[in-house]
C-alpha cells in the first residue's frame, strides 16, 4: 500500500484543480466526446468535495465486508483493537492527545465489547515510527478506563493493518478474533487477517454517513473531502490487500 505521506494522490481536491485548468486549456480544440468526458470528470470530483459525494463513497467501502463477517453477539474470543495512527508522535506513554480520532474510537469501542464479555484477553497492535508506539499509549488508556494489565496484550512492531494481522497470527491461532476498527477500514482488516489465517470477525462500530442536513449538505467542505480521500485509500488498499491475499492462496478463490 502507498505510504501514508502519498495520501493526497486520493484527494478529489489534487485533481480538481489540474482536471479543471487542463480542460479549459484543450476546450476549443478537444472533440465533443473529450468535452464530455472531461465535464463528468471534474463533476464527479467536486461531489467527492461534497457532503453527498463522501457519503456515497463511504456507503461504497463499508459495504465491502461480506454478511457473514460480522461478529454475532454471542460471539467469544480476543478483542483486537487495530491502532489508527498518531496525529504527532507521543512525547510519552500517557500523550493521549497525541492520538487520532480514529485511535480514541477504536479502543472506546474495544473497550466496552470487552466489558460485556466479561473480561477476557484484550489486544492492542500498532507500531509506528517513534519512540512511543501507538499501541503502548493506547494500553495506557485502557488500563486509565478499567482495563487490568493482566488482560491486555499488545502488539509494537507493525506498521501497517497486513502487518499487524501476521504479527498477530501465532497469538491467535485457534481462537476468533473479533476486530474492532473504523467502518472504512473494516473490510481491509478482515481480507489482511484472513490472508493470515486468523479466524476473525469484524465488530460493527457503527458507520461514518452523516445524515442529510440542510443546503451544506451540498456545499464543498473540508471535512467531506478527508472523508472522501479516506474512502478512496481504503478502497484501494482493499483491491490492493486482496490481489496480496490471492497470490498468497487465500484469496476469495480460495475459501479462506
Amino acid at each position: 500500500m502507498l505510504e501514508p505521506m502519498l495520501m493526497f494522490l486520493f484527494s478529489p481536491v489534487f485533481w480538481l484543480l489540474p482536471s479543471t485548468v487542463l480542460l479549459a486549456w484543450a476546450w476549443r480544440r478537444a472533440g465533443r466526446s473529450v468535452r464530455v468526458a472531461g465535464v463528468a470528470i471534474c463533476l464527479l470530483l467536486l461531489l467527492a468535495c461534497l457532503p453527498l459525494g463522501a457519503n456515497l463513497l463511504e456507503r461504497v467501502v463499508e459495504a465491502r465486508v461480506p454478511a457473514d463477517a460480522w461478529c454475532v453477539p454471542a460471539a467469544t474470543g480476543p478483542v483486537v483493537v487495530l491502532a489508527g495512527g498518531f496525529d504527532r508522535p507521543a512525547t510519552a506513554d500517557d500523550d493521549y492527545r497525541a492520538l487520532t480520532s480514529d485511535s480514541w474510537h477504536r479502543l472506546r469501542f474495544g473497550v466496552e465489547l470487552w466489558r460485556s464479555r466479561a473480561g477476557g484477553v484484550l489486544w492492542i497492535t500498532g507500531g509506528g515510527h517513534g519512540h512511543f508506539r501507538e499501541s503502548q499509549v493506547l494500553a495506557r488508556l485502557a488500563v486509565d478506563w478499567g482495563v487490568p494489565q493482566a488482560s491486555l496484550r499488545t502488539e509494537s512492531t507493525s506498521t501497517t493493518t497486513w502487518e499487524s494481522a501476521f504479527a498477530l497470527a501465532r497469538a491467535l491461532r485457534g481462537a476468533q478474533a473479533r476486530v474492532v476498527t473504523s467502518p472504512a477500514h473494516r473490510a481491509r482488516a478482515l481480507v489482511a487477517f484472513r490472508a493470515a489465517g486468523v479466524a476473525a470477525c469484524v465488530q460493527d462500530t457503527g458507520s461514518d454517513v452523516v445524515p442529510a442536513g440542510g443546503i451544506g449538505y451540498a456545499a464543498p467542505q473540508a471535512s467531506a473531502i478527508a472523508r472522501s480521500e479516506n474512502a478512496l485509500y481504503e478502497l484501494a488498499g482493499l483491491a490492493w490487500y486482496r490481489w496480496r491475499a490471492a497470490r498468497a492462496g487465500r484469496g476469495p478463490a480460495s475459501g479462506q
